[in-house]
């Protein structure tokens, strides 16, 4: 009876052992699913990761800087407009953007600097994390540069559309009929290539912390694609999937730089079109409480 009991006790034992261990993997079954699915998307670029977490700073302390100089404030400037006059303004910026629509088919006309200045200085209006500005907006014109931005680009994109992107991204992207195949690379006479800047560097040489760094340089995104639209030029918006580092080789910038978004600038060519979309009325875009 003893021996019985013996047996029966160490059967049980082995079993509750073998339940365990099957929990234990499937859990961590489950807990590699999202990472699964998050190779298969290939639009979550690990190149543009966010870099800002405060055990960065933690693990480098000495190469990164501690403080920050004292910044004088002054009155602020302001003007007010009449109601009327805000509704008339509001009324026509909206308009004006209305109109902005991402354009495929880009002339090789040439394009005044003075204007690309300009409208890059307005980008660089743009708030940031803590006043880090982290942004570098690298302007090529250079024809033989460019197409080597192309053939980088579109080497990237046919892999990206025969494999990497999936069937429903690649059937989403139908109405728009595009593919891997970027002629607007070489014919736009300047393409605007936005960097990220994931840390700064202080007077001092060390490393500075960049808030917020992504959503910062996003917003000055916004900004330049405004001031286009304001300045009479087109351009399309573009995220160069798995791009990032050969660009930033080919254009020389340093490894604290990440290529967000790539806009290729011009006058739109005399046979260029757009699908006819819609946007969103009001009313499914604004929740008032």
């Amino acid at each position: 009876m003893f021996l019985l009991t013996s047996v029966l006790v160490a059967v049980a034992c082995l079993l509750m052992v073998w339940i365990f261990k099957s929990a234990d993997g499937g859990t961590q079954r489950r807990k590699g699913e999202p990472r699964a699915r998050a190779e298969a998307r290939p639009w979550v670029d690990e190149d543009l990761k966010d870099s800002t977490e405060v055990h960065q700073v933690e693990e480098d302390a000495d190469e990164w800087q501690v403080s920050e100089e004292e910044v004088e404030h002054v009155p602020f400037s302001h003007t007010r407009y009449p109601e009327k006059e805000m509704l008339k303004r509001s009324q026509e910026f909206y308009e004006l953007l209305n109109k902005r629509r991402s354009v495929r088919f880009i002339s090789n006309e040439q394009v005044p600097v003075e204007v690309i200045d300009n409208v890059i200085k307005a980008a660089g209006t743009a708030p940031s994390g803590a006043h880090t500005e982290p942004w570098t907006f690298v302007v090529v014109k250079d024809p033989d540069v460019k197409h080597k931005i192309r053939e980088i680009i579109e080497e990237e994109e046919e892999i990206n559309y025969l494999k990497r992107m999936g069937p429903q991204w690649v059937s989403d992207l139908k109405k728009l009929r595009t593919n891997w195949i970027k002629e607007y690379l070489d014919t736009a006479p300047v393409l605007i290539l936005i960097f990220k800047q994931v840390h700064g560097f202080a007077a001092n040489g060390k490393k500075k912390t960049h808030y917020y760094n992504e959503i910062s340089v996003s917003i000055a995104c916004g900004i330049l694609l405004a001031a286009l639209q304001n300045a009479g030029l087109v351009t399309v918006t573009t995220t160069p999937l798995n791009c990032g580092p050969r660009l930033r080789v080919l254009l020389n910038r340093p490894a604290n730089e990440k290529l967000l978004v790539l806009l290729p600038v011009g006058y739109p060519s005399k046979e260029a079109t757009v699908p006819d979309l819609a946007r969103k009325p009001l009313h499914q875009i604004m929740v008032t409480v």
